[in-house]
């Protein structure tokens, strides 16, 4: 799938796997192992940004894909997140969906919402967000009719 495919049919909460159709180098070569890294691997969909018009600069629609957070002993120093423009060169694909009952936590920030946290039910979500904080967050419960939608529209995960 393209970019512009998974901004409009993958659901927040959706795993992306993406991938530039190179093998994967051997680990003695280092640099090129990370450059390789670099353009193949997958995340968490957790924004969707429109695309935006000011009077200099015009940016295409984009999503961000949240990979993991480093740290120990239950503190997060780094959470590794990447944005892909529409326009990307890369291939991806919709490796998971969001179950029905699973509840969302999100955050609205700008233009669109952000997902904080992917609970497995609303209790778990609403403990999560009970020790942890945000001044506009709201929970958001995956319905039968959303996944219905995905797969009468022909978006189920690949």
């Amino acid at each position: 799938m393209s970019a512009h495919t998974i901004y409009d049919c993958a659901v927040l909460g959706s795993v992306i796997r993406y991938s530039d159709g190179t093998a994967k180098p051997p680990v003695r070569f280092r640099k090129k192992l990370s450059t390789w890294e670099s353009r193949n691997g997958s995340g968490r969909l957790i924004k969707k940004e429109p695309p935006r018009s000011r009077a200099t600069y015009t940016s295409p629609a984009c999503f961000t894909l949240h990979e993991g957070d480093l740290g120990g002993g239950g503190v997060i120093v780094v959470s590794v997140r990447r944005t892909w423009s529409v326009e990307s060169d890369l291939r991806f694909q919709i490796v998971e969906r969001p179950a029905i009952g699973m509840v969302r936590v999100l955050q609205d920030v700008g233009d669109s919402p952000e997902l904080l946290h992917l609970a497995r039910d609303r209790e778990a979500a609403e403990r999560w967000l009970a020790s942890n904080t945000y001044s506009r967050a709201y929970l958001d419960e995956v319905t039968a009719d959303e996944v219905g939608a995905d797969v009468i529209e022909g978006r189920a995960a690949a």
